[in-house]
């Protein structure tokens, strides 16, 4: 017997990764009905199977009493798992506010309270007058309206952190409609605060993940949690995002007889030494000739911090992602941006055919190592030198996990980094089998046939 399913689709990354591909459609050949409902306009949507129908959610503004609790709970999270993991230790300290305004002393209120009093049983409780301050809200009532009448037999979240959907699941509950989330990110479990809620089952990219959701969370039932990897890297794998060699270097005018480096940028607010970085890429240049640079910045900016950069160094290619701003005003304006099809045919031609990443850390590592090229991370900054202080991304577990797989050289200095790029250049097959190895650990399925792993998950589930 066919169902009824809800999709949540939150932000630009929900929308390339279940709305750019054929997940969708996958799922209307499975389920009697599938509606998303949408954090972005209705009108960034293309045309789907005539099952699939689009509903926009109205945006719900937190009262001050609703952040109070959300607060008291998140930073209950933080402290009680500070000692098990050094980026949720971080995240309690850069959550921690000095200023004087009426939050800012109401949140060191809360670092008071909770550091006494951060129990599961505590979690719950304030999670549940979270729940209660928004009961009567009218977009808490609508959202309620939207799911009675939808008759769902499960709703999907696809990702687990945004606060302001907290009302929808409170409706889902209420409603008893079957809950499921899927785990957005690699960092999500071992570096940030509490999930929006608790969730009847969770998808989780590999056994790692799925270890660390039962760490972090143990009032999870271990049968409810699902590897299924992640469909952020599926479109490598599909037909409709290819570009061949020879375009792509035709588009971005880049000389075929010189290898690559491709330096992919950090957003603004932890990528505060991107250009020191891309200043030492091209202090090794100088000395190599067969070499040229392609800098992709972060689709989260406007690229507009290298005004400066571009001026002086005219030679550096530059790929300024093509992510368009579908709403003005939003709380989470970043939320609001989704790529172009050609920014996600750009994205995997780079790399294809560049022949070294240089990133701060990020996600990127993995996308470079699935096309089995060398990685070097930089980490310039420290607390001694004056620099934004990334090298503290070195000991979150995430992160510890690709340093000690040996699967990216570190440079921790402009010497390290000259180092790492003649080794990436000479010999880009030294790290060949850790890169597999790190990457069968991060994500544990192939990337082939996830959304139609998804989509059979979900149907089991009811």
């Amino acid at each position: 017997m066919k169902k009824k399913i809800g999709i949540v689709i939150t932000d630009g990354v929900g929308y390339r990764n279940y709305a750019m591909g054929g997940f969708l459609n996958s799922l209307a050949s499975s389920f009697e009905k599938v509606i998303v409902y949408s954090g972005i306009p209705i009108d960034s949507y293309g045309k789907f199977d005539e099952k699939v129908t689009i509903i926009e959610l109205q945006q719900f503004k937190e009262p001050f009493i609703t952040w109070f609790f959300r607060k008291m709970k998140e930073i209950s999270h933080l402290f009680l798992h500070k000692n098990k993991a050094f980026g949720i230790k971080d995240s309690l300290l850069f959550n921690y506010s000095k200023t004087k305004t009426p939050r800012g002393i109401i949140t060191r209120f809360i670092y008071v309270i909770t550091r006494w009093f951060h129990s599961e049983r505590h979690i719950n409780f304030y999670e549940k007058l979270q729940f209660l301050t928004f009961k009567n809200h009218s977009v808490a009532k609508q959202y309620y309206s939207l799911l009675k009448k939808d008759t769902l037999d499960i709703l999907f979240f696809t990702h687990q952190r945004p606060s302001y959907l907290s009302p929808l699941l409170s409706a889902a509950k209420q409603l008893e409609i079957k809950t499921c989330s899927f785990i957005f990110s690699w960092d999500n479990l071992s570096s940030k605060g509490r999930m929006l809620g608790e969730f009847d089952s969770y998808l989780v990219w590999s056994k790692l993940m799925k270890k660390e959701l039962l760490e972090f969370y143990p009032n999870t039932e271990k049968s409810e949690v699902f590897i299924i990897g992640t469909p952020q890297f599926e479109p490598y794998v599909l037909d409709n995002y290819f570009m061949s060699k020879e375009d792509f270097k035709e588009k971005f005018q880049l000389d075929p007889s010189k290898k690559t480096i491709c330096y992919s940028c950090a957003d603004s607010s932890i990528g505060k030494n991107d250009e020191i970085h891309i200043r030492a890429v091209l202090s090794y240049m100088s000395k190599v000739s067969d070499l040229q640079l392609l800098v992709r910045t972060s689709p989260a900016d406007d690229g507009s911090r290298f005004n400066n950069l571009k001026n002086e160094f005219p030679e550096i290619i530059w790929n300024f992602p093509k992510w368009i701003l579908t709403r003005d005003g939003h709380a989470e304006a970043w939320s609001q941006r989704i790529p172009s099809k050609e920014d996600v045919i750009d994205l995997r031609a780079i790399l294809m055919y560049t022949d070294v990443n240089v990133n701060m850390l990020s996600t990127m590592s993995l996308d470079f190592m699935i096309f089995d090229k060398p990685v070097v991370n930089t980490a310039f900054g420290s607390l001694e030198n004056g620099l934004y202080n990334d090298q503290r991304f070195l000991e979150y577990i995430h992160c510890k996990y690709v340093v000690d797989s040996n699967a990216v050289c570190i440079a921790k200095n402009e010497g390290e980094l000259h180092q790492g790029l003649k080794e990436a250049i000479g010999q880009p097959n030294l790290r060949s089998k850790e890169r597999k190895q790190i990457l069968d650990l991060e994500i544990g399925a192939p990337l082939k046939g996830t959304s139609e792993r998804i989509v059979k998950t979900l149907k089991e589930l009811i």
